[in-house]
């Protein structure tokens, strides 16, 4: 029996072609490829700067010491997310204060940031976990009040929105990743979001040895380029992405009408769900839950089965019990566009009969 793949990324002809077209040029770093991608991105985000890299984890970082985020300073972070969001924080020599979530949309409980400030707090980092929005105008508030930085972490979520306003711009920064299982890809990479000019010059150095002109080192930099492959392989998954994700959409409606038995996602009123992940609620033995449907054959996924404050890279003792209950309870089902209507209908199927053997 085959089964349906939890994620499958979409690469064929337009790419080849692409990468072709890179590889003919001779011109493989970053070039002529990553500013185009660079541009063409920025249109998806009200024409913000743009900044392209090797990876999300990397605009994550440019983001945060772009910024100006640095030693001493403390950034507000969910643990329920991946471990990338909270090693950016640490790699920048700040660190990371862990906040549970809302247990309806997993995302971070703004109710709950204000009693987590502290003198050093300089920055809030959100999560827009699975492609749904975090409450950016509640988080856009206590920003305000306090005097605190914003950076979206966005790397799960394009084209998501709030009242048709884009993530990404929401923030004083925000970062992308095109990671294979992404909504889009690049292959590999990501995309860091600025709305300040200095600041994404700022980043531009950061990413490239500290130079804009070679030889011209202004700062201490790294080595995170996007190549030239990488930037082509993005521009043709781009001019996709709008289809895409509205397949994803009309796959997630299907998958909530028809599942009953376990909790299905929420989407809050005015916002753009852009299903990264379909991740559902399960309350009684969540691991048994997954086995059964990939007998059945449906590929199943838990993200995330750990509290990032409590990995041995972190080590915190904070109880978080939202989040305790997250990592217990999500399984993530197939929703990606590739699924036909029989895999949908059968997903349904599966999901229920499971449902049933397990009550």
């Amino acid at each position: 029996m085959k089964s349906i793949p939890l994620a499958k990324p979409i690469l064929g002809r337009h790419e080849r072609r692409a990468v072709n077209r890179v590889l003919h040029s001779r011109s493989l770093a970053q070039g002529p490829e990553v500013a185009k991608f660079e541009l063409e991105f920025s249109k998806f985000v009200d024409d913000r700067h743009c900044v392209a890299v090797n990876s999300g984890t990397s605009a994550l970082h440019l983001a945060l010491i772009s910024l100006g985020v640095g030693p001493g300073d403390e950034v507000i972070v969910p643990s329920f997310t991946f471990a990338a969001t909270a090693n950016s924080v640490s790699l920048s020599g700040a660190s990371p204060v862990f906040v549970d979530v809302d247990p309806k949309t997993f995302n971070i409980d703004p109710t709950l940031i204000e009693s987590a400030l502290t003198e050093k707090t300089k920055a809030i980092q959100v999560v827009h976990l699975y492609g749904l929005p975090a409450n950016m105008p509640a988080i856009l508030e206590i920003a305000r009040e306090h005097k605190l930085l914003v950076i979206e972490d966005a790397a799960q979520a394009h084209l998501a929105s709030i009242n048709d306003q884009p993530v990404g711009t929401f923030g004083d920064a925000a970062a992308f990743s095109f990671y294979p299982t992404k909504n889009m890809t690049s292959g590999e990479g990501g995309m860091v979001v600025l709305k300040n000019p200095e600041q994404a010059r700022m980043c531009r150095l950061y990413r490239n040895q500290g130079m804009l002109a070679k030889y011209q080192n202004e700062v201490v930099g790294f080595n995170l380029r996007m190549t030239d492959i990488h930037a082509a392989i993005g521009r043709v998954q781009l001019r996709k992405l709008q289809k895409w994700t509205d397949i994803r959409i009309e796959n997630a409606h299907f998958l909530s009408q028809g599942i009953t038995g376990i909790v299905t996602p929420t989407v809050p009123p005015l916002f753009k769900h852009v299903f990264h992940q379909y991740t559902v609620r399960v309350k009684s033995n969540r691991d048994l839950f997954g086995m059964e449907l990939s007998k059945l054959g449906i590929e199943t996924g838990v993200y995330y089965p750990t509290q990032v404050h409590k990995l041995p890279s972190f080590k915190r003792t904070d109880e978080l019990p939202e989040t305790q209950q997250a990592t217990e309870q999500v399984l993530s089902l197939p929703v990606h566009p590739s699924l036909k209507m029989r895999d949908l209908r059968k997903i349904v199927r599966c999901v229920n009969q499971v449902s049933e053997l397990l009550a």
